[in-house]
């Protein structure tokens, strides 16, 4: 079955602050590969990236079989990926100044800027409210035009922080969950601060600061292919056409180096209170969580002091109160799973979720997942 590839422009009124009210254009991309029948039969995914990568380097990455929209849409589903503002290539409003860049990551822009300078906007960019808003387009979008009732949710990340509240405050909307090393505070604040936030819209990537985030929780031999590191890099250029721009020159090319902008959020709204409540999760919205065994991003160890940045994906999966949840760990993987040696085995558990809602023929319980893709109960 040929896969049918639309890039969509979905109309959005911004409730960002910074362009509170404005009509925005989010980007969706669709890979629709399923078969001809009666719209009923119609199986759609909906994917969301985290904080600091955009959706088309995340699920779609154009190299070899790491393409996990591409692995679902094979199987016969509709996928859908979309990008938040400040992501990707959809709106990325007040990021385009290297001076609204984080104070401390403005040497990463240089040339042309030279010492730290004053924010033209002094404020955080986007907030778990806007998030989950933008989600709610899109997946209205998708029932609407796709004449469906529901939609399952793929997530990596801090997509958990939209994607987690938005599956408890509308169940009717989604069919399951599928969450992919999802940062979760437990004791996380609940209420919103007063909004706009003061800070800075912009943060940067750099390759060096990437590539070494990723060697801190690479501890296999074979954890991950030569090369995929430029790979990523790649995509993440080939995103960014004002990102590439900046950063050193590269002496041997006589071209910047470039960064990977991504947006300063500010989160609440998700911790133990919310996974739990009223059963949701894991009732009648199904629940799987897969994490890394060496993802040191979602899960902070030591501890952080600060409730709000101490994440542990095995909390998550404690505080959902609904039976039908499930945990597995992979074995040899890190936060970066989906451009790992392990990407084959997430595309087909994620299959297998999609189809059965279940793991090793279970509906709970915790599992983990060896670089052969076998499963097998947690001990």
């Amino acid at each position: 079955m040929a896969i049918v590839t639309t890039d969509h422009q979905v109309p959005h009124f911004s409730t960002i602050p910074a362009t509170a009210g404005q009509k925005v254009e989010l980007f969706v991309r669709e890979h629709d590969g399923t078969p001809p029948g009666p719209p009923a039969n119609r199986k759609v995914v909906l994917m969301l990236h985290g904080r600091s990568i955009p959706t088309l380097a995340a699920y779609d990455l154009q190299h070899t079989s790491y393409g996990w929209a591409e692995a679902l849409a094979r199987a016969g589903y509709d996928v859908f990926m979309m990008d938040l503002q400040g992501s990707g290539r959809s709106p990325r409003p007040r990021m385009e100044d290297p001076c609204n860049v984080g104070p401390n990551e403005q040497a990463a822009v240089n040339p042309p800027l030279s010492g730290p300078r004053t924010a033209s906007y002094p404020f955080v960019l986007t907030n778990s409210q806007s998030d989950q808003d933008e989600l709610g387009t899109v997946v209205d979008f998708i029932l609407t035009n796709r004449n469906v009732s529901t939609v399952s949710f793929v997530g990596w990340s801090a997509a958990a922080f939209a994607m987690g509240p938005y599956a408890v405050k509308n169940p009717g909307k989604v069919e399951s969950l599928f969450l992919l090393a999802p940062i979760f505070p437990p004791g996380g604040p609940s209420n919103p601060p007063t909004l706009p936030v003061p800070g800075f819209p912009t943060h940067v990537l750099t390759l060096k600061g990437f590539d070494q985030g990723w060697i801190n929780e690479v501890h296999c031999p074979d954890q991950r292919e030569p090369g995929i590191v430029d790979v990523v890099w790649s995509a993440l250029m080939d995103i960014d056409s004002i990102g590439r721009t900046w950063g050193p020159v590269d002496p041997a090319t006589g071209k910047p180096v470039g960064v990977s902008r991504f947006r300063n959020f500010v989160s609440w709204g998700w911790n133990n209170t919310t996974a739990g409540q009223g059963g949701i999760l894991g009732g009648s919205v199904p629940v799987l969580i897969v994490h890394g065994e060496f993802d040191k991003t979602a899960n902070t160890t030591p501890s952080n002091p600060n409730p709000a940045l101490d994440f542990h994906v095995p909390a998550l999966y404690d505080a959902i109160t609904g039976p039908h949840k499930i945990l597995v760990t992979a074995k040899c993987a890190s936060h970066q799973m989906p451009w790992e040696v392990q990407h084959k085995n997430l595309h087909n558990l994620s299959k297998h979720w999609l189809d059965q809602g279940k793991v090793d023929g279970q509906t709970s319980g915790r599992f983990v997942m060896d670089e052969d893709g076998n499963i097998t109960p947690a001990p």
